[in-house]
């Protein structure tokens, strides 16, 4: 039948969070999964493009619902007014992304030891997040990700295999916080790579970003690049 897709409802601290499961019926189960991070506007197309993408690919792709009940945001005021409880309760916001980690693992297809995440602008912190949880995860990728640290783990300590891509001219992640972060994983005992993509900004692999003054912009070969590097690591990290 090829390549499918449905709503998967899962629950966290009493909250119903309604994820979109993209996989291919064709391909041989268990196998391996991916976790996608939405950016600050909530579930949507784009997130489930890149889901479809992945299940053609051979994976089990979730996209997780952060907001919860499917909330999107229609601009970014609204998308702001989404974000900020998560981005101010970030132990919230982990047990958000744990919760959307336990809803894939768990389904029948999946080969529940090889699991990654990947997440876009503010789904680049939650996967960041995830590994500062410590959780048994085999590596997540932070795409145009913001960096700032969880104020609840000054002290993580990190299984996962990290991977962030990264617009160099990002406003919204400076050179300073690249090499916070870069500190931050260090300490925290991670594996960890950070691809810089120059004169590149924020949002570079949607094609819907054109907004040269708040710094966020689509770049079609940072964008392939990405997805490439993407791919090769999670070859690796889920062989």
């Amino acid at each position: 039948m090829g390549i499918e897709a449905r709503e998967l409802v899962y629950r966290s601290n009493g909250t119903e969070h309604r994820g979109y499961l993209a996989w291919d019926d064709n391909a041989s189960s268990p196998r391996p999964a991916v976790l996608i991070a939405h950016t600050w506007a909530g579930r949507g197309e784009f997130e489930e493009t890149r889901a479809r993408q992945l299940a053609e690919a051979g994976f089990v792709a979730l996209v997780a619902d952060l907001y919860g009940n499917g909330q999107r945001g229609a601009g970014p005021e609204e998308n702001a007014q989404l974000m900020a409880p998560l981005m101010d309760d970030r132990a919230e916001l982990q047990a958000r992304m744990t919760a959307g980690l336990e809803a894939v693992r768990s389904l029948p297809e999946v080969d529940e030891q090889r699991v990654a995440a990947m997440g876009y602008c503010f789904g680049g912190l939650c996967v960041l997040d995830l590994a500062r949880t410590g959780a048994d995860i085999r590596g997540v990728v932070s795409f145009h990700g913001l960096f700032k640290p969880a104020d609840n783990l000054p002290s993580p300590q990190i299984s996962a295999k990290v991977l962030c891509l990264h617009g160099y001219d990002d406003p919204m992640a400076t050179p300073d916080a690249i090499l916070a972060l870069a500190d931050e994983l260090t300490a925290a005992g991670a594996d960890w790579q950070v691809h810089a993509y120059g004169s590149t900004v924020h949002a570079f692999t949607n094609p819907a970003a054109n907004d040269p003054e708040r710094g966020t912009v689509y770049s079609p070969i940072a964008d392939q690049r990405a997805w490439r590097a993407l791919q090769n690591f999670l070859d690796e990290v889920l062989d």
